[in-house]
């Protein structure tokens, strides 16, 4: 079954990147893998305050990765699966879609604030051509009703 790589983080944008995939997969018989990514702690010398972090960022992503998966289940009938890892996002991203070859589209949600798209877009727009899937950009801004009529 080909899944549908989306990236679960505390952008606005992640939203429709989220609805996107759940749309596809479903109008298309495949599956969402969500990606969350806890990002490598500056103060490993601490382990133990390192560990409780690390507890807690997992919860936060279990409790978030929780109302996406509902809403996927409840109205596009789509069972997303949760993967966690932990380092830079950009490696950890393409070392998931190295991981399971059943990954065939990397969803990205784009920003549309003053600041650009967002450094995951950026950087992997940048590699885009060297990606081994191909990558849909989802406008952070664009409405509910156009993006289930363009799924």
């Amino acid at each position: 079954m080909r899944k549908f790589l989306v990236v679960l983080d505390d952008t606005r944008e992640c939203l429709n990147a989220m609805r996107f995939a759940a749309m596809r997969a479903a109008r298309t018989g495949g599956g969402v893998q969500i990606l969350s990514i806890i990002p490598p702690e500056e103060y490993q010398h601490w382990m133990g305050v390192a560990d409780l972090m690390r507890a807690e960022a997992r919860e936060r992503i279990e409790a978030h990765f929780e109302v996406f998966a509902k809403w996927m289940r409840d109205k596009q009938g789509v069972n997303p699966e949760l993967v966690v890892r932990e380092g830079d996002p950009v490696a950890e991203i393409l070392a998931q879609v190295r991981a399971d070859p059943e990954v065939g589209v990397l969803v990205l949600g784009a920003g549309s604030e003053k600041g650009g798209p967002g450094p995951l877009v950026t950087h992997l727009t940048r590699s885009s051509g060297s990606l081994p899937i191909p990558m849909t950009i989802v406008p952070g801004d664009m409405s509910k009703e156009r993006l289930e009529s363009i799924t």
